[in-house]
């Protein structure tokens, strides 16, 4: 296995910068034994009654921050509280050779931290004067959402992006980055998932910004899968096995709930409640325990996101949907349109991409 299997082109007209409006118009890429073109309002005819769908409920805090430490400006992207001390971060400096442990950075006039550490690849650690919940409100005030680097670089990200960049049913607080399958979901797709049949459940997976990192090693398995806190509540495990047991599929909106699912998830298929960190790296060749199937949007070359679901549906297979999605005009990345995916062990044998 090598990192290049993962590879293809894609021009930068065909990463979208601003999501389909409304939400659930963006279209779908359903790859099963075929490639079908649907949009994302079809999905509920596209489920079943007693399907269970799997919805990863946390908030992005706009994490993205401005400051000075005296006259010099320095701009951080806060991406992990540390282990139980939720006002203090590790962050992304930018300049971080402006920065020394025990320093104090401003971020406008009613927030400021003091530098406690430094590290490579220009990350530091940052404790907030202030506690946690108070750390939330005054991000609210003075910062912006941290959108990706293929948005952020193309735009200045502006107040849309604050309920843009955000599910419609996001609750719990602490994600860097946006679960972004579930940025295609209205309030009425949901009520017409309901009325199909569907159960819906959470979890919450606080998604950090690792999940942006390429893989730069020739072989993916020697890749260092950065570690992402989540938790799945008793009930919404009870309501997963009672599912199954009754003949239900399992369908993860979103890598990041799938990633957590497997995570909890035994060898006989059982999903039990969990609270803690996972770095679950998911490659060709895994054995899948609990998910039947995906829903999630379109990822980038060679990252550890498009491995996974060349995992759940055999890469030659997703190397033929790319390219359809490519050449058809469908808009990739977080802002972008979404897939369906079947499982390959599920689907006739694929052929060579």
């Amino acid at each position: 296995m090598r990192t290049e299997d993962f590879d293809f082109e894609l021009p930068r007209e065909c990463i979208a910068d601003r999501p389909a409006r409304p939400r659930d118009s963006a279209r779908l890429l359903h790859v099963g034994a075929g490639l079908a073109d649907r949009t994302v309002r079809d999905l509920p005819e596209l489920m079943a009654p007693g399907d269970v769908m799997v919805f990863n409920d946390t908030r992005v805090i706009p994490a993205r921050l401005w400051g000075t430490r005296g006259r010099a400006k320095v701009e951080v992207t806060l991406h992990k509280p540390e282990a139980g001390d939720a006002a203090t971060w590790r962050a992304f400096a930018k300049p971080a050779k402006k920065l020394r442990p025990g320093e104090t950075v401003a971020f406008g006039d009613a927030l400021t931290a003091r530098v406690t550490a430094k590290h490579d690849g220009g990350e530091v650690v940052l404790a907030f004067d202030c506690g946690a919940g108070e750390l939330l409100a005054a991000l609210e005030r003075v910062g912006a959402m941290p959108l990706p680097p293929y948005i952020a670089g193309a735009r200045t990200p502006d107040r849309r992006d604050h309920s843009d960049y955000q599910t419609v049913y996001a609750r719990t607080p602490g994600a860097v980055a946006a679960p972004t399958a579930g940025l295609h979901f209205t309030p009425e797709l949901l009520s017409r998932l309901d009325a199909r049949g569907l159960r819906r459940v959470p979890v919450t997976l606080h998604v950090g910004a690792g999940t942006f990192l390429p893989v730069k090693t020739a072989d993916p398995r020697t890749h260092p899968m950065h570690s992402e806190y989540g938790e799945i509540p008793a009930a919404t495990a009870d309501a997963v096995n009672a599912a199954r047991a009754a003949g239900g599929r399992v369908v993860a909106v979103g890598t990041t709930a799938l990633r957590l699912l497997e995570t909890a998830a035994d060898a006989q298929g059982t999903l039990h409640p969990f609270a803690g960190e996972t770095d679950i790296f998911i490659l060709p060749g895994y054995t899948f325990r609990i998910t039947d199937r995906l829903m999630t949007n379109f990822h980038l070359p060679r990252s550890t996101l498009f491995m996974l679901v060349c995992a759940f549906s055999g890469t030659a297979r997703m190397q033929r949907a790319y390219a359809h999605a490519r050449d058809t005009g469908y808009r990739f990345y977080s802002y972008g349109d979404a897939c369906l995916l079947e499982r390959a062990d599920r689907l006739p044998a694929e052929g060579p991409a």
